[in-house]
């Protein structure tokens, strides 16, 4: 018989928000694959449980899938977590999810906490619809299009951003977003936890004084001339237009 992948969310900041029901299954199964084990290692040792760990990270991703494979269809149980939050967003997880599919290895999720809703939640920010983007792309011509969807984006737009690059993130986006509402969520669960609600120049001039993850949510677009424009278009200028955004 073969076993199960649990797909077990951890603390982002405050250990207390693990759920009853991933302790339980922490406890359990017979093999934790971690992002990164020594981060886990501490978390397990907080919450009392001993367990053997697999490093399972973006790196390594193609060939440890083998060998987690090759237990859970020993029967098996392993729990995947990343260093905080879900894993498989912006973490190590979507591949060996899908292995797992492809083997037909049952996997059940575990729900806990999510960085981008808990800064949605709480940014004030309209939450009936969403976009979630994760991290800009480095690559300069796919970070323009980006970019471009983000300046045309109807919904609400969250992104994640790492500190030392959050300045660069912040100049980029304000070329684009004109007088639409941000909110920077940092070190969310943690001691210091802050939803900072300021025009993007004001962030701008904080940005190199701020630390921790980052979380920002954007106001959706209120301008839907381009769908008109869009709808106008014949399919030659339609080519031509995306053939621009690659550029």
């Amino acid at each position: 018989m073969k076993g199960t992948l649990y797909v077990v969310a951890t603390p982002i900041g405050n250990l207390e928000d693990i759920t009853l029901r991933a302790i339980r299954i922490l406890k359990e199964v017979n093999l934790i694959a971690a992002e990164d084990t020594r981060h886990t290692l501490k978390l397990l040792n907080h919450l009392e449980i001993s367990k053997p760990l697999i490093s399972y990270h973006r790196h390594n991703e193609e060939e440890r899938q083998d060998v987690i494979i090759d237990k859970l269809m020993q029967g098996q149980d392993v729990a995947l977590v990343s260093d905080a939050g879900t894993p498989g967003i912006c973490d190590p997880g979507e591949i060996i999810i899908k292995r797992c599919i492809e083997e037909n290895i049952k996997i059940i999720p575990i729900p806990g906490p999510c960085a981008m809703i808990n800064a949605l939640v709480c940014s004030g920010i309209d939450t009936k619809e969403f976009c979630f983007l994760g991290f800009l792309p480095l690559n300069k011509n796919n970070r323009k299009q980006k970019l471009n969807e983000i300046k045309n984006e109807e919904k609400t737009v969250i992104l994640y951003e790492a500190p030392h690059k959050l300045k660069e993130t912040l100049k980029d986006l304000k070329d684009i977003i004109d007088d639409r509402k941000i909110v920077l969520a940092r070190e969310l669960t943690k001691i210091h936890e802050e939803f900072i609600r300021k025009d993007i120049d004001e962030l701008i001039e904080l940005a190199d004084t701020l630390r921790g993850e980052v979380v920002l949510i954007i106001q959706g677009s209120e301008h839907k001339e381009y769908h008109n424009d869009l709808m106008e278009m014949t399919l030659d200028e339609h080519y031509k237009y995306y053939q621009k955004l690659r550029i």
